[in-house]
């Protein structure tokens, strides 16, 4: 089969690799459509701590059953259609014991513990057949959109841990695809004002489409000024930082109001995750700062259904869709901020 193999930061590309067995007690899926989101494009930029190259990425699927493991006992079958929710808990540890469990210590993922579904094909194996994100769709449901749920999961579990709600300021640093999902988001649980911040040209045109009240172009204007006079010199309720940037956090601080909370939603390269912070600020400004990761699967549940309703109108993230022999290309804008979400359809009539 045809798949993206890593094989070392920045040396990526399509090559044809051995169709994946069925495994005995879990389901072969054709990959109909995957996302490519920005964990995978920080793994293809630095690596990951999980990742071992050479390695198959991509943990945004879409796909239907073409086959299930002679011990199966799940509840699909061949033809079903299936969004694959990235993570398989391991429902065994005091997390999961709780019911809370995004912060399971034993989770697995596609992509990093099993190959990923930037390809043709993709096993799930018996742990997250069992214990996994899986969710049926209907039969025409467009395919890259499933792969939607998983960044939304995330982000309805960080609102969740926030308390985003009713009158709310909210600034979102990062117009990303998260960004963008956390501003709809946002809408939908009753914020009174939304305010973006980016600073790539692209986003930033972008970012307009999700009808934010106001979007800082950072690289024209600084960022603390335009906060205290867009918000009367009191700062956000509720900070988002939906980016990857070590100087986002730190800003975060000065951007949030008294009494305020800062989600520190994108995570950073290991080398550059140690940051000093105004311990002071968070003190006296009597700050919350909440850090959040990854979903529960009801969170996934949640996405999976919003979705398919078009409660958030989230279609318009996808900005680029590509064949799968065409990685290289959409990859390529990517890593360039030159797209909001990238779709690969390694079939492109799915």
């Amino acid at each position: 089969m045809k798949a993206v193999v890593v094989r070392a930061p920045m040396d990526f590309g399509v090559e044809t690799v051995p169709d994946p067995e069925i495994p005995e007690q879990g389901l072969l899926l054709q990959v109909q459509a995957c996302g490519l989101c920005g964990s995978d494009l920080r793994t293809l930029r630095h690596g990951h701590p999980r990742v071992h190259f050479p390695w198959v990425i991509g943990h945004e699927p879409c796909g239907t059953v073409m086959a299930t493991g002679p011990g199966y006992r799940g509840p699909y079958r061949p033809g079903d259609r299936l969004a694959v929710g990235t993570l398989a808990y391991c429902g065994a540890c005091a997390y999961c014991q709780e019911g809370r469990y995004e912060l399971c210590s034993g989770a697995l993922q596609i992509g990093q513990a099993w190959p990923g579904g930037l390809a043709e094909y993709l096993a799930i194996p018996e742990p997250f057949a069992r214990l996994g994100n899986l969710q049926q769709v209907p039969d025409d449901f467009e395919a890259g959109l499933a792969g939607l749920a998983e960044p939304l999961a995330a982000c309805l579990n960080a609102q969740e841990k926030g308390r985003v709600g009713l009158g709310d300021v909210v600034l979102v640093i990062g117009a990303g695809p998260v960004g963008c999902i956390h501003v709809r988001l946002a809408q939908a649980r009753g914020a009174a004002r939304i305010l973006m911040a980016e600073q790539v040209d692209e986003r930033v045109r972008m970012a307009e489409t999700f009808a934010p009240q106001a979007v800082i172009h950072t690289g024209r204007e600084d960022l603390y000024a335009a906060v205290q006079r867009l918000t009367g010199g009191k700062g956000a309720d509720v900070v988002i930082t939906a980016t990857p940037s070590p100087a986002a956090v730190g800003q975060a601080l000065n951007l949030a109001r008294r009494g305020g909370r800062i989600l520190i939603f994108g995570g950073l390269p290991g080398g550059e995750s140690h940051q000093a912070l105004d311990i002071n600020a968070i003190h006296y400004g009597a700050l919350e700062v909440i850090g959040t990761t990854v979903f529960a699967p009801r969170h996934f549940r949640l996405a999976i259904d919003m979705i398919i309703s078009d409660r958030l109108g989230l279609g318009s993230l996808i900005t680029h869709r590509f064949p799968l022999d065409d990685f290289c290309a959409g990859a390529g804008l990517a890593l360039q901020g030159k797209v909001l979400k990238s779709v690969f359809y390694p079939d492109r009539s799915a």
